[in-house]
């Protein structure tokens, strides 16, 4: 059941970005619930703050596929490095805005669009230097430790923030997030070149289309997108959870709700040993994405702040689940030649859901209430991810044992190694 510690043991850079990533996850979610809560005070509406979503979704649409064919053609670590310190830069923009006698709305949404711009061009780097450095067979450990390194930094973080807010201030939680940012640079420097391979096609419009025919043409990894953004879309609270701890007459408990999804993945990474003998990885992700909708489903129909966040925590464990599950399909069977650019694919795949989940979940509780917008989104998303694997067999079916791209893909990587 303890998570599988191999690629760790085995990559100098593994551990080096792992805790790089540990580091800013921390300090990034200090953020993450900030930046919503100085909305909520500057504007009290719900629209405003799930309008955060709709401001991050064409950089994120637009720098994630560009980024994607970056990653290809350029050096990764250079990438990861450059963007990190951007990000960093942004950060001190926030801290600047918080301190301010009056601070402004605009450069709230100014910089949430920048940091999802830089975000963007990074995660593909991020994702497509990992099967580099980890060896083929670890790649499913890899993934779990990812998901563990970001889920402490999801639970410690929000938590964290909540009481930092309260008591401190906003710009305190800036402030620490700008210091984790220094470090985590500092890291990722040390990082070995990881230049583009042979085969990489310059960035281009061209190369961004060859990406997405061949996503396209894998009907498995086409079926893990759309589910993940079906469950994002529908069932993705956190835009309305300031107000609903409000409505709970629960202001405390707000730190703890965001904290809540990650703490349910925490649980999931540390006991992440059983997903190395798990084949049928679609199905998994199916199966975990229609749960994550019914345990939202339930946190949206209960009253008792206890029980929310239990079932807050559930989702969480079926989110991680899936992720878990996904990441192993992407790296054991996605070409180097075209890593990247499907890792711009994948991070639309988990990020333009929860984006345009804000929206929704924000613009639902404005129309409807917020308890409305939090069950009727969980009960949608089941249905959906229902649909969706009635609809890709192929998914359904995937067997990591079997399924071709897995099998020429371990035979590439013996042959690279021999």
């Amino acid at each position: 059941m303890l998570p599988d510690l191999a690629p760790w043991r085995a990559s100098a850079d593994f551990r080096r970005l792992w805790l790089a990533g540990l580091i800013t996850n921390f300090g990034s979610f200090l953020t993450f619930v900030a930046l919503p809560v100085q909305l909520k005070e500057l504007t009290g509406s719900t629209a405003a703050v799930g309008a955060i979503g709709a401001v991050e979704l064409v950089p994120l649409i637009v720098f994630g596929l560009y980024g994607g064919a970056l990653a290809d053609a350029l050096d990764k670590r250079k990438l990861i490095v450059h963007t990190e310190a951007g990000q960093g830069l942004l950060c001190a923009a926030l801290l600047l805005n918080a301190v301010l006698p009056e601070p402004r709305v605009w450069p709230l949404y100014l910089v949430a669009a920048l940091t999802s711009a830089l975000a963007s061009v990074q995660r593909p780097a991020l994702d497509s230097l990992v099967p580099r450095i980890v060896a083929h067979e670890h790649l499913p450990a890899a993934a779990s430790l990812n998901s563990l390194r970001w889920t402490v930094g999801g639970v410690a973080g929000p938590a964290l923030a909540g009481v930092v807010v309260a008591y401190a201030g906003l710009a305190w939680a800036y402030a620490a997030d700008l210091v984790t940012f220094a470090v985590s640079v500092t890291l990722v420097v040390g990082l070995a070149a990881s230049p583009a391979s042979r085969e990489a096609a310059r960035p281009s419009l061209r190369s961004i289309a060859e990406g997405a025919r061949y996503a396209w043409s894998r009907k498995e990894l086409l079926g893990t997108y759309v589910v993940d953004i079906a469950a994002m879309l529908f069932a993705m609270p956190l835009a309305v959870l300031p107000f609903l701890a409000d409505e709970l007459g629960a202001a405390w408990s707000l730190g703890l709700m965001y904290a809540s999804i990650p703490a349910g993945a925490l649980v999931v990474s540390l006991t992440s040993g059983w997903t190395s003998r798990i084949h049928r990885h679609g199905r998994m992700v199916v199966l975990a994405a229609a749960g994550w909708g019914l345990a939202v489903a339930a946190a949206g129909v209960v009253r008792n702040v206890w029980l929310v966040l239990l079932f807050l925590t559930l989702g969480g464990c079926f989110d991680m689940i899936s992720g878990i599950f996904r990441g192993a399909m992407w790296n054991q069977t996605i070409p180097d030649e075209l890593r990247g650019r499907l890792a711009g694919i994948e991070l639309l795949s988990y990020s333009v859901g929860p984006q345009l989940g804000q929206v929704r979940s924000g613009g639902m509780a404005a129309w409807r209430g917020v308890r409305t917008s939090i069950w009727s989104g969980g009960l949608v998303c089941t249905g959906a991810v229902a649909l969706l694997a009635l609809c890709l067999p192929a998914l359904m079916d995937y067997d990591a044992r079997t399924n071709e791209h897995a099998r020429r893909m371990r035979a590439r990587r013996a042959g690279t190694a021999g």
